[in-house]
């Protein structure tokens, strides 16, 4: 049975424990196959469906375990809209946490062809995006498409070495009460600041450290950023309304909202270890 992507509300999605078929795809992500752009661009503007790319990238040992599109009110735009796909490499697909490909595109406007490095944590079935401090790959559309994803993918791989020996020295940093709480403070400010205005903080410290299950017991950082993420990107913890109403946080909804959040958690924990070497 297929698993609804359901934290993203703003968006429809599929996550499976295999490999994605292209019925499945098609049923919940329909961008990916439109072979058409929006009328808004130019003539310049190469169209490439996204599932032409998926199928050279499956050849080279990618395969999709993720996938998702962002819902659109202009039924016009709902084959063009932005997708994100999940890709893990044939060898890397299982383990406690494997590499993911995160591959990102539309034929709006609003997304070029992009590759950033994540992560998935298997035991919180949780999806990590990797800071820009490890780069990643766009590709415009224009010129040999195909081939450019395909070597922007592999260049994505080259900087997974990097990013294990990252976590494993998070792995290696305790933190203290009060640094776990500077953490979890810093992570909540970004999420409810906008534009410099601070808006009401729903949640204390405490809230979004609080532990989910027995294996995010331990309080080094990697642990700490574990739990974190998921308390702020899953939501469902009680909090307090500006006029003092109990009520639940939401998760974090849409394809940008998630990558812009995951990113900055990953940035914070690399900030923190840093400070902790």
């Amino acid at each position: 049975m297929a698993r609804l992507a359901s934290v993203f509300r703003s968006a429809t999605g599929i996550r499976q424990e295999r490999a994605l078929t292209n019925d499945e795809l098609m049923r919940y992500v329909p961008s990916i196959f439109s072979e058409d752009k929006h009328q808004s661009r130019s003539e310049r503007y190469t169209c490439i469906p996204t599932i032409t790319l998926l199928n050279n990238l499956r050849h080279e040992g990618f395969q999709p375990f993720f996938a998702c599109q962002t819902r659109v009110r202009n039924a016009d735009k709902r084959e063009h809209t932005k997708h994100m796909l999940r890709l893990r490499r044939e060898g890397q697909i299982t383990g406690s946490e494997v590499p993911e490909i995160i591959l990102l595109n539309s034929h709006d406007g609003s997304s070029s062809y992009q590759m950033i490095p994540g992560m998935f944590r298997f035991v919180c079935m949780n999806g990590m995006v990797c800071g820009k401090t490890f780069g990643e790959v766009r590709v415009p559309h224009k010129g040999d498409v195909v081939s450019r994803v395909i070597e922007g993918a592999y260049e994505v791989l080259g900087i997974f070495d990097g990013i294990r020996d990252s976590s494993e020295q998070m792995k290696n940093i305790a933190l203290n009460p009060e640094e776990q709480r500077i953490f979890a403070e810093t992570a909540l400010n970004w999420k409810y600041d906008d534009r410099g205005e601070r808006k009401h903080i729903p949640l204390n410290p405490d809230d979004v450290l609080s532990i989910r299950r027995e294996e995010d017991r331990p309080n080094d950082l990697w642990t700490t950023y574990q739990r974190v993420q998921e308390n702020l990107t899953k939501g469902g913890l009680w909090g307090r309304t500006a006029k003092g109403k109990s009520q639940r946080t939401r998760p974090v909804t849409g394809i940008d909202g998630d990558i812009k959040l995951n990113r900055a958690l990953w940035e914070m924990a690399e900030k923190m270890k840093d400070i902790k070497s």
